[in-house]
């Protein structure tokens, strides 16, 4: 090879040209994201090109990026320039697959090398360290590890080019400080050994894209023209889906109508590792929340719902309750979603209070229950989130000081750790132990807010029941939050090794 910088390739043109060098040629693979290029990286593909004749680099494509919301701070394009320019670089190209396996089969190297923070494999948060050797077997080849220092590109980019205002920078920074990645990533490690069952409404969101046509020409009207539909499976369906990545033993107990029931949709959707006990409301049909929404900028129009929210008669209470009594002690963590839509009646709540080893609860507001549905429902669960609106209202204070709501709803609904979500402004979280504190928001980019205090709760009430601190516990469910703002309704869950390569390039 020339030794004067790379070529940038597609891979199809690349495994053609390497395929005529293999027999003469030892090919090296490296494989990575490479956000803000350092003397760590060059160190590596030096070490690395002494391996063999021919040094080939392949980047994470933009799309699967796995560190968050605010990552990558250099585009595909851009990181492939700057690694092309290397000397020691024969060949660059961008992977358009999720993960290196394909590409390894593709290319077959001889030599597939990572760096010296990879020999032990559980550092490999996505888990696919083991894929990616089995792949680089499977054609003759072998993994390799090179043994120079190891710089971090999350720490160069958090100090010097990060997207997060300077005042959420610098509480990370003093977080860090305190609380280890590796600490918090733990928790969310250890969730998997927790059995956890999930209790509330069944709701399908449905999403339906339009065109604004413009005004009636003969009423007040607006005119949309329907472009297209999605429907995601959402209320605490979606939040099984979250813990279902993070806990292999998952139950949901929800109610699904007898009419228009979607409950093969519903299926479909559900992680197999969920257990599910459907409740059936008779002449009823299961949620559907309609969202119209203008296609050009994604603001919703207008929403109607499909629900029949009526008291529970007895015979549908006695289902419900039966199925909690049976459940709810078999589980380690029991976590309600109320939204409110009658599903949980006054004796299904004191089942879940009393059997309940380990309680999380959020009450939710909506314009279906909005007055009528309050947080004291709930009294003395261990682990309580609500919204600053939800709180508001609870309190029937709609401009105090926050700070002394939270004291006064907690000491009335007797609880032992509350969180405040407040959109942007991050969280408050609250508990005796652990006094008062408030954790910035972590999103650089909103899509879709749908869904967002529901993923909140779902994993930060793992941390809360293994007893993580109420500052990590906050952090972990913003970082949650972020993640699900940064995509469409309920489209995709919290998926676990996203959430933990987050965590550790903010803390970084």
């Amino acid at each position: 090879m020339s030794g004067t910088g790379g070529s940038i390739v597609n891979l199809d043109e690349l495994a053609s040209v390497l395929a005529g060098l293999r027999d003469k040629k030892k090919v090296v693979l490296c494989h990575g994201v490479f956000d803000l290029l350092h003397l760590g990286h060059v160190r590596y593909f030096e070490e690395a090109r002494k391996m063999g004749d021919v040094l080939v680099v392949t980047l994470t494509a933009d799309a699967y990026v796995n560190r968050g919301p605010h990552r990558p701070a250099f585009t595909e394009t851009l990181r492939a320039e700057m690694i092309a320019a290397l000397a020691c670089v024969d060949y660059v190209a961008i992977n358009p697959q999720p993960t290196a396996v394909e590409l390894i089969r593709k290319l077959k190297p001889h030599f597939y090398v990572k760096g010296p923070d990879y020999k032990d494999k559980s550092n490999d948060l996505t888990g696919k360290i083991n894929d990616e050797e089995d792949a680089v077997r499977s054609v003759g080849g072998q993994i390799a590890f090179t043994s120079g220092g190891t710089f971090s590109s999350s720490h160069l980019i958090n100090r010097h080019v990060s997207v997060l205002p300077p005042e959420v920078q610098a509480y990370l920074l003093d977080f860090s400080a305190r609380y280890s990645a590796g600490s918090v990533i733990n928790y969310l490690k250890n969730a998997a050994g927790l059995k956890v069952l999930l209790v509330g409404e069944a709701i399908i969101d449905e999403y339906v894209y339009c065109d604004a046509i413009g005004k009636s020409s003969k009423e007040p009207t607006l005119v949309l023209k329907q472009l297209s539909a999605e429907k995601f499976a959402g209320g605490i369906l979606a939040a099984a889906g979250h813990v279902a990545s993070f806990c292999d033993d998952v139950g949901v107990v929800a109610m699904l109508g007898t009419e228009n029931s979607h409950q093969a949709f519903i299926e479909r959707k559900l992680p197999a590792n969920v257990k599910r006990h459907f409740v059936q409301r008779k002449n009823s049909p299961t949620i559907i929340k309609r969202r119209f929404v203008d296609n050009y900028f994604f603001a919703k129009l207008l929403e109607i719902y499909e629900i029949n929210d009526a008291l529970l008669d007895d015979e549908e209470d006695d289902a419900v309750c039966s199925v909690l009594l049976e459940e709810v002690p078999k589980y380690d963590v029991v976590i309600v979603i109320d939204f409110g839509h009658s599903m949980l009646s006054k004796r299904a709540i004191e089942i879940l209070r009393n059997k309940s080893k380990f309680l999380a609860v959020n009450a939710q507001s909506n314009a279906g229950n909005l007055g009528y549905h309050s947080l004291s429902k709930y009294i003395g669960q261990d682990y309580m989130t609500s919204t600053e609106g939800e709180l508001r209202l609870e309190a029937r204070d709609h401009r105090g000081d926050l700070k002394k709501i939270v004291r006064a709803v907690y000491d009335k609904l007797r609880c032992k750790q509350m969180v405040v979500t407040r959109g942007s402004r991050g969280c408050l979280c609250y508990s005796e132990a652990g006094g008062m504190v408030e954790i910035p928001a972590v999103a650089t980019k909103v899509v879709d807010r749908i869904g967002a205090g529901d993923s909140f709760l779902s994993i930060s009430a793992l941390l809360a029941a293994q007893g993580a601190p109420m500052e990590v516990i906050g952090l972990t469910g913003n970082v949650a939050g972020a993640l699900a703002v940064n995509t469409v309704g309920n489209r995709t869950p919290i998926d676990r090794a996203a959430l933990m390569k987050h965590i550790e390039s903010l803390l970084k």
